[in-house]
Parts: structure tokens; sequence; C-alpha cells
């Protein structure tokens, strides 16, 4: 289990994975509030967003382990604290099967983005706000690229920091990480 105090936005524990990408954003702030650019073509990212999403969370929320065959994400704590892991499922990735553990703050804004062929899945221990956006439209990827894992299946390997969190009625019935793979054509 990994807990730290340190309020910055980096990878906490696990491999960076071939085709992930955090982005330390610029927050410039005066008496007024802040500005802070969440997304700039210019970035080169590889990402072509067709859908943006602003997410709230209660505390002790985990969203996930999913995963996607067609697109692509990006994630950006706006408020709050959340971890974030993935796990590369890519079979012709150099990175495949390794896993990555990322803490999120939002006195250290980052956007994080990874390609299709992840696991993903994000944990919120207090009230918390992100950003999301996909490559393909929720509407257009529906059951056919909408895949999961249970979150805590041990073959995952993430040392998530939690025991007990809020999922998803849906999430709760997602297969362990053996019966996912087997059940779905290799990527």
């Amino acid at each position: 289990m990994i807990t730290t105090s340190i309020k910055e936005s980096r990878l906490i524990a696990g491999n960076e994975i071939f085709g992930v990408t955090l982005r330390k954003l610029k927050e410039h702030k005066d008496y007024r509030g802040s500005f802070t650019e969440i997304f700039n073509h210019r970035w080169n990212l590889e990402l072509d967003a067709v859908q943006w999403s602003l997410v709230k969370s209660e505390a002790n929320v985990y969203r996930g382990m999913h995963f996607h065959k067609r697109h692509d994400e990006y994630f950006c704590l706006i408020q709050g604290r959340c971890e974030l892991g993935l796990k590369d499922m890519r079979s012709d990735s150099p990175t495949y099967l390794q896993w990555s553990l990322y803490e999120l703050w939002e006195e250290d804004l980052a956007a994080l983005v990874f390609p299709r062929g992840l696991l993903h899945g994000w944990y919120f221990p207090i009230p918390s706000v992100h950003a999301q956006s996909v490559s393909e439209s929720y509407v257009d990827y529906g059951k056919d690229d909408n895949w999961g894992v249970v979150w805590n299946d041990p073959d995952l390997g993430i040392p998530w920091s939690f025991e007990d969190p809020k999922v998803s009625n849906r999430a709760g019935d997602f297969p362990d990480l053996k019966s996912f793979i087997d059940g779905i054509a290799p990527f």
C-alpha cells in the first residue's frame, strides 16, 4: 500500500507505460483567482479528443478498472486528490502487462493522457472533480468496447491505498483479470 503526503502529481509506484504522458500544467494566479490551460492541440499529445466531460466524485469513490480497444483518454484532476492506476494489456507493447500507479493533487495540476488498450481506474479519497476526454464519443462506444476488471484483483499488481471503496454495481460485477483476458480477443 502506497501513501504519501507530498502534494505532487507523479508516478508513485510501478513502471512508466509506453505511450502514457503525464503533463504538468501551469496555473497562473493573481488577486482574482487563477487561469490554467488544461489542453492545447499544440502539445502534440496522442489524443484526438471528440468528447469532454466534467466528473464529480464523492469521497471514497472508485471508478474502473475500465478497458477500451478503440479510444484514447485524457484525465485532468481539477479539485481534490486521486490515485490513477493503469495496466498495459497491449500484447505488442514493450510494457505489456506492466502497471503504473499515479497520484494527482489539485495543488500540482497535471493531466494524464493514455492510449487505448490499458486497463484504467481512479480512486478519490476526498470529494473531487476531474475533466476527462475521449477520442470516441460515449454514445458510440457502448457495450462493444466497454469492458472491465474488478479493481482489487491481486493479479493486477496495483498497490492501491484503500480497501473498501464505493463502486458502481457494474464495476462490482467485473470479472477477475484471468477471466477478462480469456473473454476478449487479444489486443
